[in-house]
């Protein structure tokens, strides 16, 4: 058998993720011209495909049924793929990883339509695993999504949120997700009601480390690689964890909060309160909490046999901790 790219994350799921592209893929085969030419555009771009191998691996632990397990991963993806869609019309954005947005390509009242469209493809694609349980959890999974992104853009240039708040906001935004996706396959898998509860939590607790990571890269990654200048979040209003401590340690004078407030030169103080947090010690600190929900992640791992699959889950601590993009 051919080895994919993605044998070295995803082990002995690899060569099944070409299922997920597949449905994927169908999701584009419509009739009507412009939204072809949207969705297109919108699932262009490939990751990682974190979410659906996911699904896959911990369905892999138990009954590894292709026929329920493929349309729950690619189900996660898009929904994952939709809300960035809406996102990016929300937050006016006109790129995303160095690529034009959906909303700067078309006009952003259809671009919306087309994100509600891909909702309601991802909610049908769910209901095909047959499992009234699973479905639920997806539900859930995205009011949590939306509650998440409520909560951030209504505290956009917003000083007075606290780490706690924080991690509830991407708790909702980013880890409700993934654990959907581990638990999910759990239960696809047939595994016990002990084990599905550790998979969740470890989905749960990899989303977690996903996300400070990824707001840790916003000041610390190379642009070219992101797709993004750095500092983005800070300069849409967002603080994230590294700000957030920055503001608690140094409260007096602070650089974030001269940015916030400035009125003109607002590019060097951007400059500035990004410099201020990059010489401070708030990046390690985010970092060590990052690699503490690493460690509780693994700790849930714990339960399960030996076997490739959990040694894949385990080794994607290390891959979310080191990442660069």
């Amino acid at each position: 058998m051919t080895q994919t790219p993605l044998k070295p994350l995803y082990g002995p799921v690899a060569e099944d993720m070409i299922l997920v592209e597949d449905v994927l893929e169908s999701i584009k085969q419509v009739e009507l011209a412009p939204l072809k030419r949207m969705l297109d555009h919108a699932l262009e771009a490939r990751g990682k495909r974190l979410r659906p191998a996911l699904v896959l691996l911990t369905g892999n632990l138990g009954d590894y049924n292709l026929n329920k397990l493929v349309p729950l991963g690619a189900a996660i993806e898009l929904l994952h793929t939709a809300s960035l869609v809406h996102d990016d019309v929300v937050d006016g954005a006109l790129s995303r990883r160095g690529r034009p947005t959906t909303n700067a390509v078309f006009d952003n009242a259809i671009t919306v339509l087309l994100g509600d469209y891909m909702f309601a493809n991802a909610a049908e694609m769910v209901t095909r695993t047959g499992s009234l349980s699973v479905t639920r959890l997806f539900a859930l999974a995205l009011m949590k999504m939306t509650s998440g992104e409520l909560d951030q853009d209504a505290a956009a240039f917003d000083m007075g949120k606290d780490v706690q708040q924080y991690l509830w906001r991407i708790g909702g935004k980013t880890a409700a997700l993934i654990a959907n996706a581990t638990e999910g396959g759990a239960v696809l898998g047939g595994l016990d009601e002990k084990t599905v509860e550790a998979l969740r939590t470890y989905g749960y607790s990899l989303g977690m480390a996903f996300q400070i990571v990824d707001d840790i890269l916003d000041y610390t990654g190379d642009e070219e690689l992101m797709g993004k200048p750095v500092g983005s979040d800070l300069l849409e209003g967002t603080v994230t964890l590294p700000g957030l401590l920055f503001l608690e340690r140094y409260p007096r004078n602070n650089p974030i909060k001269r940015f916030f407030t400035a009125r003109r030169e607002r590019h060097l103080r951007l400059q500035e309160a990004i410099g201020a947090i990059l010489a401070s010690d708030v990046i390690e600190a985010s970092m060590d909490i990052a690699r503490d929900y690493i460690r509780r992640a693994n700790a849930a791992l714990d339960v399960l046999p030996a076997s490739d699959a959990k040694d894949c889950l385990a080794d994607l601590g290390e891959y979310v901790l080191n990442r660069r993009s």
